[in-house]
């Protein structure tokens, strides 16, 4: 493929100093990029990871990682993926606790809520200028937590029946662990819906909002963007209602095998994004 150089200001303003682009002047490709399941597996590096980042750094492919997980910082992520192998910027790194700050602060600048999760959202919404209190705020808003204290659910649920608006960072019911499956966001959330009659808005995937979220992140525009998952349920279907194509490895969730029970197809399948290496440029030729 014929390739000319553009400067980054062209390709759009959080892009980096340079992009590759076709002979006739459209962006190659970007990449949005799930992290657990793809990139990394139980805080191991998935074999051909690291490769696949630095063929896109070395390419000038922009690139966000993307996580429904809540807990963690940007900053503390950028960590545990360096203990992996990967090294990857935290300006690289986009959590539903960040696409939830953004949804608020779009939604009610300098507002305040009362939050059920860990430094990852609440460190996102100080940022953005919220209060976070549990007096009349204007969002209950629930994340991830290891440590969900039923005084804390009580009081969300208490918030939400007095007319606080109930929001979740994500919808996953469960979140994986050395010993076994953890309630996570989605079951809890499903425990306040029950006492109040209230559904949440989820923010992160499967919402295609955290997904224009990211690519306005860095610039990227949705028909020449890849999104790679491991879920069918949450990155695939995402990135599809999003207008991308779509990417499914087999080294987290799903399989070639249960593709066929969902209505909707990965544009390619892979066993890895090892099999990228190579090919980013042409992923799909």
């Amino acid at each position: 493929m014929h390739t000319t150089i553009r400067t980054g200001t062209d390709c759009g303003a959080a892009i980096a100093d340079n992009c590759l682009v076709t002979a006739n002047n459209e962006p190659i490709l970007s990449y949005l990029t799930d992290m657990d399941g793809v990139l990394v597996h139980e805080d191991h590096l998935v074999p051909g990871a690291d490769k696949f980042l630095a063929e896109l750094r070395d390419n000038g492919t922009p690139f966000l990682v993307l996580t429904n997980n809540s807990i963690r910082t940007p900053r503390d992520l950028q960590a545990r993926l360096r203990h992996t192998g990967l090294d990857i910027p935290e300006e690289a790194i986009w959590t539903s606790a960040l696409a939830t700050a953004t949804f608020l602060n779009d939604q009610r600048p300098n507002g305040t809520a009362y939050v059920v999760g860990e430094s990852g959202l609440t460190t996102a919404l100080h940022e953005i200028g919220y209060v976070l209190t549990d007096s009349d705020p204007d969002y209950v808003v629930l994340g991830e937590t290891r440590t969900y204290s039923f005084e804390a659910i009580t009081t969300a649920i208490r918030l939400v029946e007095r007319g606080a608006r109930f929001i979740a960072t994500n919808p996953d019911a469960t979140g994986p662990s050395r010993d076994g499956l953890l309630p996570a966001t989605g079951s809890v959330a499903a425990l306040i819906t029950r006492a109040t009659g209230k559904d949440p808005y989820y923010v992160g995937k499967p919402n295609p909002l955290m997904m224009r979220s990211a690519l306005r992140r860095i610039g990227a525009h949705s028909q020449s963007t890849v999104m790679i998952g491991d879920r069918m349920d949450t990155d695939v279907i995402a990135g599809l209602e999003a207008g991308m194509r779509t990417v499914l490895v087999t080294t987290g969730i799903s399989t070639r095998e249960s593709v066929e029970q969902f209505p909707y197809r990965p544009t390619l399948v892979v066993d890895s994004v090892a099999d990228l290496v190579g090919r980013t440029g042409t992923p799909f030729g």
